[in-house]
């Protein structure tokens, strides 16, 4: 049967000792009340709500599915009520202002909370996840009355929300949207459309649905200029904050997946239904970024889970499992075969999947703290001081969306490997994990398109090249803060020449794309991945400084703990980080071998 235990060493390693929360909340206007102890005592009852409620049901909310009849659609068996637990446990509303109903703690522990309920179970977390943006971008660019009507009941999870940008007809080229609104003199819009793909589009969790969505005005420009966003509820809210009569907003269907089943996918249908501008006319993309970039962080953990519950999963296995002799002689002389984890190649499955897992959890306890910077923005509905935090963090979120569900999707493919021909049934559960991850690599933009956000748009048109050489700035300081550190030199070294290359490779880029525009794309994914792996191999350097300081000083009672971090970090940087170098070589190459053939040659006669 499979299994998961939240795992809150690896956490309370990086919050206190890697990345030093209890300073970094301490200088928050909003970290006051997050102290260590109350951080560790809502790590610790969220640990066991998603081990003793949420992972329970991930199995069998797969099997079930959604239903959908007569344009309603209701969530598996435990669903409801382990939604009505999570709402009474405050969840929701944790990071939120206090005048809203929230807790008013720092972003990044709703971050924390949200990998620990996807890794338990990934399609219960899209419910309260999607909220999340939805609630951002209303304080971000809602008025003050759109906020006192939607934020308090969006805040305690008795509604909810959702983002509704793609169409039949488009997907992430949005300029071709072609839902309607038109303005009823009133304040209001009458809106009319169809959207597809929409996660959480319809449930029967909350008594509400609140969408966002973006449609064009009658005399808006073509293109992405001319899109508007608009709130949309199922139903209107009444004078005294509750519910009142339907919209004309219905789901049409659900989508039929190979994963997150038990997460409702629907079509949208928006008949003339009365809808409420958000931010200022035919500036909806700009707005919908706040709810993309938190989406995109968002799936970046499912890649982080994949990765965290395979490694769990197969680690056990591995352990039980018995096959054959070690190649250096008998481990278990008493046992028939050896396990599976003395093994050579098991072992490069297993430390593939902990140094994505781990590493990829670092990358994003990093990033965090910029969100919460980001949070207090929100909160305040400061636009200058979020812009310049969206900026930072902006550099990192394709690396973190496109790499790490890209590693976490290769992490669950690598656990059912362990498992062999019981991978491939679905009692172990394994199948489900890689069912689940493969979306994670399309849905919020594909790998491609994070690919193209990273290099086209935050490295070549926006800085200039200037984002990497911020980042890689970081990394040198590093490396001459821990050169005098013999233990740490090997780490350093490779991190050095990470450093020149990285900037190298994006000057070259530079230069080649001013008289090949395509190299752009062909070089973007490999790009993107160099990237990914350069970041992994800095935090895990991080990692390995910390538990190498931490032996030296001794006095602690865990040095397996720390011993390992040193390895898995060896490991990273001799068999993960060398994919680089290929990515390095790949990406510079002549675009004539991807674009010369022409499209009539594409053929399979």
């Amino acid at each position: 049967m499979p299994m998961y235990k939240a795992p809150l060493r690896d956490v309370r390693f990086l919050l206190n000792e890697v990345f030093d929360y209890p300073a970094h909340y301490a200088s928050l206007p909003n970290g006051e009340d997050a102290t260590p102890d109350v951080v560790d005592a809502i790590l610790e009852e969220c640990g066991k709500f998603c081990e003793d409620v949420l992972f329970p049901l991930n199995q069998t909310g797969d099997e079930e599915g959604c239903h959908f009849e007569n344009g309603e659609v209701t969530t598996p068996k435990g669903f409801k009520e382990a939604y009505d637990q999570y709402v009474a446990g405050g969840w929701q509303g944790l990071n939120y202002p206090a005048e809203f109903g929230g807790q008013n703690l720092p972003m990044s522990m709703a971050l924390l909370k949200a990998e620990m309920i996807g890794t338990a179970n990934w399609s219960f977390g899209m419910y309260p996840g999607l909220s999340i943006g939805c609630m951002n971008t209303i304080l971000l660019h809602g008025t003050e009355e759109q906020k006192s009507t939607y934020m308090p009941p969006l805040v305690e999870g008795i509604w909810a929300g959702t983002m509704c940008l793609t169409e039949p007809h488009c997907g992430t080229d949005l300029g071709q949207v072609k839902t309607k609104a038109e303005d009823n003199g009133d304040g209001s819009y009458s809106v009319t459309g169809t959207k597809i793909f929409i996660s959480s589009g319809d449930h029967d969790l909350t008594e509400n649905i609140v969408h966002i969505v973006l449609a064009r005005l009658p005399d808006a420009p073509a293109g992405t200029r001319g899109i508007s966003l608009f709130i949309i509820p199922k139903f209107l809210p009444s004078a005294d904050g509750g519910i009142g009569e339907r919209n004309g907003v219905t789901a049409g269907n659900i989508e039929h997946k190979m994963g997150i089943k038990a997460s409702a996918t629907c079509v949208m249908n928006f008949d003339g239904a009365k809808a409420f501008l958000i931010g200022p006319p035919n500036k909806g993309l700009e707005c919908m970024f706040t709810f993309m970039n938190t989406a995109r962080i968002g799936t970046s953990i499912q890649g982080i889970g994949a990765a965290e519950i395979s490694y769990q999963n197969s680690l056990v296995y591995a352990k039980e499992r018995r096959s054959m002799r070690a190649l250096s002689g008998k481990k278990e002389p008493n046992a028939p075969a050896d396990a599976l984890i003395h093994h050579g190649d098991v072992r490069r499955m297993l430390l593939t999947q902990k140094a994505v897992a781990e590493g990829g959890r670092a990358m994003l306890y990093y990033a965090t703290k910029m969100a919460d910077h980001m949070g207090i923005a929100i909160t305040n509905g400061d636009k200058e001081s979020y812009d310049h935090w969206d900026d930072k963090l902006g550099f990192l979120t394709p690396i973190l969306k496109g790499v790490l569900t890209e590693l976490g999707l290769e992490s669950a493919n690598l656990g059912m490997q362990v498992f062999g021909g019981h991978g491939y049934i679905s009692e172990h559960g394994m199948e489900q994990y890689a069912r689940d991850a493969r979306i994670a690599t399309l849905y919020e933009g594909t790998t491609g398109i994070q690919a193209l956000d990273l290099l086209g748009r935050k490295v070549l048109l926006t800085t200039k090249g200037k984002a990497v050489r911020d980042f890689t700035s970081e990394i040198a300081k590093f490396c001459r803060d821990n050169l005098a550190n013999k233990q740490m030199r090997p780490f350093v070294w490779e991190l050095s020449k990470i450093v020149t290359q990285w900037n190298y490779l994006t000057v070259r880029i530079m230069l080649q794309a001013r008289k090949d525009r395509d190299l752009v794309g062909t070089a973007a994914n490999d790009f993107l991945m160099y990237s990914g792996y350069a970041v992994l191999a800095y935090f895990w350097a991080q990692m390995a400084a910390v538990a190498f300081e931490k032996l030296e000083k001794g006095g602690n009672d865990e040095p397996a703990f720390y011993q390992a971090k040193i390895q898995t970090a060896e490991f990273y940087f001799d068999r993960l980080l060398p994919r680089a170098k290929a990515h390095a070589d790949s990406m510079l190459k002549p675009t004539k071998s991807l674009m010369q053939m022409e499209p009539e040659h594409f053929h399979f006669l």
